[in-house]
């Protein structure tokens, strides 16, 4: 385990502002000054979490593996007190889901050329009619 600088909880308050942004999350001192901009969620949730531990908030929004795993590039240090049950520098798991499978059913019992058929109709309809017309033009005039 690389050894980390160990911070307060009030030593980590002092960093509250837009140009000094740290906060916690699971024991990690994250400094996210750089990140703000690139937060999916808006600097302003970073902002608003600034000097405080922000792990419940970061569970409940359920992040992805590769946001998980961006704690360790942000990190500068770990909370005084806290009790890792990991390697603090080992990858946090993503909970582990039910697979779930999925499978399509075709239940298009229409044979094959009843596309061409759908196609073809309408324009037959539509020739004959104008054709009708053409031919019965000429022979109704006197």
């Amino acid at each position: 385990m690389a050894q980390h600088s160990v911070f307060t909880l009030s030593q980590v308050a002092q960093h509250k502002s837009k140009k000094d942004c740290w906060l916690v999350i699971d024991g990690r001192v994250l400094n996210v000054t750089k990140f703000q901009e690139e937060h999916p969620g808006g600097e302003e949730v970073l902002i608003e979490w600034a000097g405080k531990d922000a792990t419940q908030a970061f569970k409940d929004i359920g992040h992805s593996k590769s946001a998980q795993k961006l704690l360790l590039k942000y990190q500068v240090g770990v909370l005084k007190g806290y009790n890792f049950q990991n390697d603090a520098d080992a990858p946090i798991e993503e909970p582990k889901k039910k697979d779930m499978s999925a499978f399509v059913i075709n239940d298009d019992h229409m044979p094959k050329y009843a596309a061409l058929v759908e196609f073809s109709l309408p324009i037959l309809v539509a020739g004959s009619y104008l054709a009708y017309r053409f031919l019965t033009a000429g022979l109704l005039t006197f």
